[in-house]
């Protein structure tokens, strides 16, 4: 058998195409070209998927950073918001601590009551500024309540919607009197005459009677009425403030009525 392939081989390399490449050249060529070829895809394939697979982790890398800067970017536009409406509030109260006669001073809410029964805060501020109990404590949108605790550094709020809490009001259209009272969650006007003149939609501000309350701020607006035999049984007030979002007020450092219409007549006598 050896000599017999021997022999074909021999033959093979006498034998040409009818290209003229010999018989056996042709042969190899064609079965290292199979193996080459088989060889070359196995390892281009091994190349592609590594490649992919590098390509992938890359492209994920790149994603978590992009994630990463988006999460930070969003970030610093809450921050950036936060800042703007910080300005904007404390651009109101400059503007109302200007703009009334009333002798003033600015504070922070720094923390709220624990318990819904008890409506309260406190604010930044205390003895050593100046305050005193039964200061009344406002805000651009209107009455926030008055200081029942001062310490040296620190003080108490009743918030006006507290139960306990009440002031002094009139409606400003038809200048009926009564007595603001707090429900826990919102207002009440009590003692209203029957012949009263209100209807929903009055905004009701201070009366100043009670001594604590400048006369002539905001409290909030009748939402509904209600009537029994010619009296008025119950007078709802939505409250011009959103207590839920005080973060800083002013503190009037007037003690009294005569005070507060000291200091507005003196604002009057300036403006003549």
């Amino acid at each position: 058998m050896a000599v017999v392939v021997g022999h074909i081989l021999l033959i093979s390399t006498q034998v040409s195409t009818r290209r003229g490449v010999p018989f056996l050249e042709a042969l190899t060529f064609g079965a290292f070209a199979e193996v080459q070829r088989t060889t070359t895809s196995g390892i281009g394939g091994v190349r592609d998927v590594w490649q992919n697979y590098f390509a992938l982790q890359q492209t994920r890398q790149e994603n978590q950073q992009l994630r990463t800067e988006l999460a930070q970017m969003r970030v610093g536009l809450q921050q950036e918001r936060a800042l703007a409406e910080q300005s904007r509030m404390l651009q109101k109260l400059l503007d109302m601590k200007m703009e009334t006669p009333l002798k003033t001073t600015a504070a922070y809410v720094i923390a709220g009551a624990a318990s819904p029964d008890f409506r309260t805060a406190t604010i930044d501020k205390g003895t050593s500024d100046g305050l005193k109990p039964d200061m009344a404590v406002i805000s651009p949108a209107g009455v926030i309540g008055r200081i029942i605790l001062p310490t040296s550094r620190a003080a108490k709020i009743q918030l006006l919607i507290d139960r306990d809490a009440a002031a002094g009001a009139v409606t400003e259209r038809g200048r009926a009197q009564g007595v603001v009272v707090g429900t826990g969650t919102s207002l009440r006007l009590d003692h209203v005459p029957g012949t009263a003149d209100i209807k929903v939609g009055d905004r009701v501000v201070t009366s100043g009677i009670e001594g604590i309350y400048p006369k002539g701020f905001e409290i909030g607006q009748i939402e509904s009425i209600e009537r029994r035999a010619g009296e008025f049984s119950a007078v709802n007030i939505r409250p011009a403030v959103e207590f839920s979002s005080v973060e800083a007020v002013l503190v009037v450092l007037t003690e009294s009525n005569q005070s507060v219409a000291a200091a507005i007549d003196r604002s009057n006598d300036e403006g003549r």
